[in-house]
């Protein structure tokens, strides 16, 4: 997917709507600041989402950083891909690393995320 097409929450998850399918990741920018991932866990199909609430979590040999949803859904497919390899974050975070798709909620959570502009200002404010 085209990172310019994608609405972005602060914490680093993105999200790309197709009818009332939401696809979920993280950016490029949050796989390079959590560097050598070791470990994810992703839901359940089926579990519950609220936007700004946490849905798993991600390892790396630095830390442990929750995931957030940016949108209220419900789970319907997780990437499996990613429990086995999660270089695939590293190098297609857009593509085959998505984590989680959901059928949305609702659309009113989608008016709080960033466009591409508004999150790459984002970016460069934390790197300073």
């Amino acid at each position: 997917m085209d990172p310019e097409q994608l609405r972005y929450a602060t914490t680093h998850e993105w999200v790309h709507v197709d009818g009332e399918t939401a696809t979920i990741g993280i950016s490029a920018f949050a796989v390079e600041q959590l560097t050598d991932l070791v470990y994810i866990e992703l839901p359940e199909t089926g579990a519950r989402l609220s936007a700004g609430e946490p849905f798993g979590e991600v390892e790396s040999v630095k830390a442990v950083s929750d995931l957030y949803s940016p949108v209220d859904g419900e789970v319907i497919e997780v990437n499996e891909a990613l429990r086995s390899n999660l270089g695939l974050l590293s190098t297609d975070p857009y593509g085959a690393g998505w984590m989680i798709r959901a059928k949305l909620a609702g659309r009113s959570d989608l008016a709080n995320l960033l466009d591409y502009a508004a999150y790459q200002k984002q970016i460069a404010e934390e790197e300073h």
